[in-house]
């Protein structure tokens, strides 16, 4: 693996391309003119990149202690103190990056960096893991739309919420074995991995209902195929951890939600009222 490639693994390339192409895909439903969608969309970029380089730093003696392979840290392909050093830099990258789509929305999306950092140490090893994912994820709409110059209902809040949360409950659940080995004992840890996955799809088609029902009026027709469509990926999801207790595919799918419910809300109108 050459230098350019671990630094990209360490990222967690696939969660930042689908974070942000959520914070962009809203920005434009939200008719924000092109550079402040660039801008909301290179916000979360840096922050997503800073969230993944610091917990591959953070996580990687663990990483390192079960055989993580797939691990460029934790392997040696690239320096801890490098990853670290552009961890920091896309960070504070972030910040002014932020504030070009307003104060309110700089200092959310500020909140939801810190946050997840907090997820990376110390919150990932206690019962309260799954606090930072539901805190940056509900932050994601609410600096998206403070952007745009209008108010965030608490429906679309919520429902960044609950994706976070079901993110976190999938994500776990290929390391939890590992994670016990080394002295992680977060919420997934203490539910499971049936519970986690329980806890899982219950929080994921809560987020789409919120979608769905959040808004005024009632649901549009276009709810009942997306809702269908979200449990075929979860059932998917289902399937391969079933298969394989380590898959990826899982979480895989979570992000194929949360893409499946932003789309939901530009085709249906984004009705923010």
């Amino acid at each position: 693996m050459s230098v350019a490639s671990a630094i990209v693994r360490a990222s967690h390339p696939e969660p930042a391309v689908a974070v942000t192409a959520v914070a962009a895909l809203l920005s434009f439903g939200l008719d924000r003119p092109w550079p402040g969608v660039l801008a909301a969309a290179a916000t979360v970029l840096a922050s997503q990149l800073s969230i993944g380089w610091i917990n591959d730093v953070l996580d990687a003696p663990r990483d390192a202690a079960v055989g993580r392979t797939d691990k460029p840290v934790a392997t040696g392909a690239v320096s801890r103190r490098l990853i670290l050093v552009l961890g920091v830099i896309a960070a504070l990258v972030m910040i002014p990056l932020g504030f070009l789509s307003g104060v309110a929305a700089g200092f959310v999306a500020l909140a939801a960096l810190i946050s997840a950092l907090l997820y990376d140490w110390p919150l990932k090893s206690t019962l309260v893991s799954v606090l930072p994912y539901a805190v940056s994820f509900a932050c994601l709409p609410a600096f998206v739309v403070l952007g745009a110059g209008l108010t965030p209902p608490v429906w679309l809040l919520a429902a960044g919420g609950l994706l976070g949360a079901g993110a976190h409950f999938v994500n776990a659940l290929p390391d939890l074995d590992d994670d016990v080995r080394t002295g992680v004992r977060g919420l997934p840890h203490l539910l499971g991995r049936r519970g986690s996955l329980a806890a899982a799809a219950v929080l994921l088609l809560l987020a789409t209902a919120f979608l769905a029902f959040g808004p005024p009026g009632a649901p549009p027709l276009l709810f009942w195929p997306t809702l269908a469509v979200a449990l075929i990926a979860l059932a998917v999801g289902v399937f391969a951890m079933r298969r394989d207790p380590t898959s990826r595919i899982p979480f895989l799918s979570v992000i194929a939600v949360a893409l499946i419910d932003v789309v939901f809300l530009l085709v249906s109108g984004l009705n923010l009222g």
